[in-house]
């Protein structure tokens, strides 16, 4: 590590020991009061008579009598409360009062005890908090207490509700196949500590402290937080994810590697892969319509072919349990070097949410205009920064909606719609010319482009799903799903490429995809002690991918400028891709401290391609065929719990991914035969051990993982496939502390070695960089420093790597480390919210890691310098 660079993290570090001694200091802490007094409902006042109260959080306690929700301020006496009931609901609004916890404001448990549905508190507006209580038949009974620590409602159950039995579910309906859309939560009955439920890496609704798996969960909040420095989804995952490489800054997840290897993206649990991989699968939705994503980290083959990595599922929004809702945002941002005029972008939002008994829909609309982007020493960065597609001065719109019907307490059909468009309309290319200059040179960006087809990505996803959790004692989750996808690159000039025809060509990837799912699990004895997952997958999948050639004569005359179009011709020839998926998963509870879960799946694919001639060889013609491949995967799991706290985890997990078949087939020489493409698919055996810990202020993780793959895919420039054996290791942990209601801080580390035995001889040597990064640190630190103005430093180290003596070859060259540091910040302002992101504050000039491992100039971008985003939002 260089020095200034060390002395950026100690003096980083410093300034959050100051900021959290000064905080300490000037935090009171009060001591628990064991007296209650009872607090009578009184009218509403003057809201601007009297002084507005904080609430610093919100804690619920389990009684002999039902629960109690403490609302922490140490002045409780001062607050009025006037209550009412409404159906089912008991519904009690304080005014003067403003509640500030880190969940954006706001407090949601569902399902906390049995007679109660959910509880929720709210700003109901800048000067009143409203609380919210469901019953499952009745509105709950009700007590009001007071405290030096807050402000206590005691909850009943009436008692029709309370001796009303347990339905077979005992949560909510799945909202979306496979996973809920809101991070579900109750109260455990040892510690109060809050149960997270997440369900991608089981499929099913699962307690995470009882999963067997490294998960990491970005909830609706996080990522709103994390769009004030970038919409791109890439960014946001690289910057939170512990096991995923740093961001790429590009329109493009390649590099962007979990444990070194490729990740399955899901929406709703449909795959936005294609079978010629494109990288493309973070860039088909816009963040607007995420309720949150779920990744989980390794090797798992539960959703078929594709997680060697792991899996990333992003979970669209649903609507609020309100009547009608509505958010409108608006937003500008702009490269604060020379503040130059082609920097600036804006966006545009628009949510709604409509509940009207069973039946409910929201839906999102989103338009951004991306701007040109600038590093820190105010150069114009390449619209396509490091070859493999950018998203500066592009186009946006996202179209969302969901709509659902709930038939009973059952049963709910559910419609989601999705179109995202992208267009990159710039003039902007990167200048060819510096790749003749001797030594390294950074990509250099020129205006005048003329270009008829424009880079960018088209996605359209429908997607129905019906739910019922009491079918013959199971819950049953059936899904049907169609999938629209293109994708168009950069041109790129492959002259000096005979496997790319010596042209230059510009590609777009197309696929069509539509697919079904249906799992069943079943409680097979003594209640929720075992349940057995089962059911089965199906997709079928058509893709292509052409490439247009252009004039190189005027390439070269423009300075890489003019691209005149010479005509189509085909890359990829179109594959017909089917694939059967059958599963079962068993989860056990041994008692109350142990679970074990194991399950195994078999998966069958056919392929099939017609005849084709290659850009190399455009006059031989290769017989197409037919390809058949299966592979059968199992996993096993344990979870122990060592406290209540503490629980540590070990697991063996299978994952598997079909060869990229496309890309072997451009590269096909004479005399190839499809039959003569070796079908097996890629399999890696996963081992990881972990320790998590959970408690009021502090949660930890720390995992340990080795995977390893006999017959490993990787590729080479221009697209040769390698199948050698490999391994990958490495360590992940992640630790979030709250010493107070106002203030919290914590981080994440990354450390990841690989290797590969090309030979297949027994001596490995280092994987590429594109799929083992450098260490990579993350920090932040967040502080209310007023009420209703929350501020945010975050910090990314990603460290050096250089292991290669031979550092021409694809991905070798290399990389040296970097830190950026971003500001975020929130505050109350009028009846909205201003939100203000600072990324790069200290405007270091850097390169990307996947810029640094590029072999030409021309690709070779640094990293955006210090860019300012403003918005505002209003919910109506």
């Amino acid at each position: 590590m260089k020095l200034h660079q060390l002395l950026k993290i100690l003096i980083f570090t410093s300034v959050m020991g100051v900021w959290g001694n000064n905080l300490a200091q000037a935090e009171q802490v009060l001591p628990e009061s064991n007296s209650r007094k009872f607090a009578q409902s009184s009218p509403p006042v003057n809201n601007n008579a009297t002084q507005l109260i904080r609430v610093s959080g919100v804690r619920l306690n389990q009684t002999d009598k039902g629960v109690e929700i403490i609302l922490e301020t140490t002045s409780a006496r001062s607050l009025q409360v006037v209550n009412r009931s409404q159906g089912n609901n008991f519904i009690a609004e304080i005014p003067n009062a403003q509640l500030s916890v880190s969940e954006g404001n706001a407090f949601t448990v569902s399902k906390p005890i049995q007679g109660i549905s959910e509880i929720e508190v709210i700003n109901k507006d800048a000067n009143t908090i409203q609380v919210k209580v469901t019953g499952e038949t009745a509105s709950p009974q009700v007590e009001l207490f007071d405290s030096s620590t807050g402000l206590i409602f005691g909850l009943k159950p009436t008692a029709s509700t309370a001796q009303t039995p347990e339905k077979p579910a005992a949560t909510p309906p799945p909202q979306e196949s496979p996973t809920p859309e809101k991070p579900t939560t109750s109260q455990t009955e040892d510690n109060n500590q809050p149960i997270e439920l997440v369900v991608t890496a089981t499929r099913t609704e699962q307690d995470i402290q009882k999963v067997p798996r490294s998960i990491t969960v970005i909830n609706r909040s996080e990522i709103e937080q994390q769009t004030r420095l970038s919409r791109n989804l890439i960014e946001i995952l690289g910057k939170s994810v512990p096991g995923l490489a740093p961001p790429t800054q590009s329109g493009s997840n390649f590099g962007l590697s979990l444990r070194g290897r490729n990740t399955l993206v899901l929406i709703d649990g449909v795959p936005q892969s294609t079978s010629r991989n494109a990288f493309r699968d973070l860039k088909t939705i816009d963040p607007a319509a995420i309720e949150r994503v779920e990744v989980v980290r390794g090797p798992s083959a539960i959703y078929g072919d594709g997680a060697t990595g792991g899996v990333i599922n992003i979970i669209t929004r649903r609507a609020d349990t309100d009547r009608l809702t509505s958010k409108t945002e608006f937003g500008v941002n702009a490269a604060l070097g020379e503040l130059e005029e082609d920097s600036f972008g804006t966006n545009l939002q628009h949510t709604i949410s409509v509940n009207e008994g069973k039946v409910d829909f929201t839906g999102n609309i989103s338009f951004t205009n991306t701007g040109s982007y600038f590093d820190a020493e105010g150069d114009k960065i390449p619209s396509d920064p490091n070859g493999q597609g950018g998203f500066a001065d592009a186009r946006s719109i996202n179209l969302f909606g969901k709509l659902g019907v709930d038939f009973d307490d059952y049963q709910r059909l559910q419609l989601t719609f999705n179109r995202f468009d992208e267009k990159q309309d710039t003039d902007i290319a990167s200048d060819p010319t510096v790749n003749t200059i001797e030594g390294r040179q950074k990509a250099r960006a020129i205006e005048g482009l003329s270009l008829d087809e424009l880079p960018g990505n088209e996605n359209t996803l429908l997607n129905l799903q019906y739910n019922h959790d009491n079918l013959l004692n199971s819950k049953v989750q059936a899904q049907a799903y169609y999938r629209n996808y293109l994708t168009r690159f950069f041109p790129f000039d492959g002259r000096a490429f005979a496997s790319l025809g010596n042209e230059i060509i510009q590609s777009e990837v197309d696929s069509e995809k539509y697919g079904g799912r249906l799992q069943i699990e079943t409680p097979l004895f003594d209640g929720e002690k075992a349940k057995l997952l089962w059911g089965a997958d199906y997709f079928k999948e058509e893709t292509s991918q052409i490439v247009s050639t252009f004039d190189g004569d005027i390439f070269d005359s423009s300075g890489g400028l003019v691209f005149r179009k010479n005509g189509d011709r085909t890359w990829v020839p179109p594959l017909d891709l089917s694939s059967l998926g059958i599963f079962a998963q068993l989860n056990l509870n041994v008692g109350e401290k142990l679970v074990l879960n194991g399950g195994v799946r078999y998966e069958n694919s056919d392929v099939s391609v017609e005849d084709f001639s290659t850009l190399a060889n455009p006059d031989v013609n290769i017989e197409g065929g037919d390809l058949d491949f299966d592979a059968t995967l199992f996993n096993a799991g344990a979870v122990y719990s060592l406290t209540d706290n503490v629980s540590v985890f070990a697991n063996f997990s299978q994952g598997f991914s079909l060869s990229d078949i496309g890309l072997a087939l451009r590269n096909a020489p004479p005399g190839f035969s499809v039959e003569s493409l070796s079908p097996e698919p890629q399999k890696v055996d996963n081992y990881e051990i972990g320790l998590r810990g959970r408690w009021n202020k502090v949660q930890a993780s720390l995992s340990a993982f080795y995977n390893e793959s006999e017959l490993g895919t990787t590729f080479t420039a221009p697209g040769t496939v390698i199948r050698a054996p490999e391994r990958i290791y490495g360590l992940e942990a992640a630790l979030d502390v709250k010493p107070s209601p106002r203030f919290a801080l914590g981080g994440t580390l990354t450390l990841t070695g690989g290797e590969i035995d090309i030979n297949d001889d027994g001596n490995y040597g280092a994987l590429d960089g594109f799929r083992i990064p450098p260490l990579k640190l993350t920090a932040y630190v967040e502080n209310e420093t007023l009420p209703g103005w929350s501020n945010r430093l975050q910090a990314l180290f990603s460290g050096n790597r250089d292991l290669f003596a031979d550092n021409t070859r694809f991905g070798r060259r290399p990389v040296d480390s970097y830190f950026v540091l971003d500001y975020i910040s929130s505050i109350k302002m009028g009846a909205g919210t201003l939100q203000i992101g600072v990324e790069n504050l200290l405007d270091n000039q850097y390169f990307p890691v996947v810029s640094q491992l590029q072999a030409s100039n021309s690709s070779y971008s640094a990293g955006r310098g210090r860019t300012l985003s403003v918005r505002y939002s209003v919910d109506w």
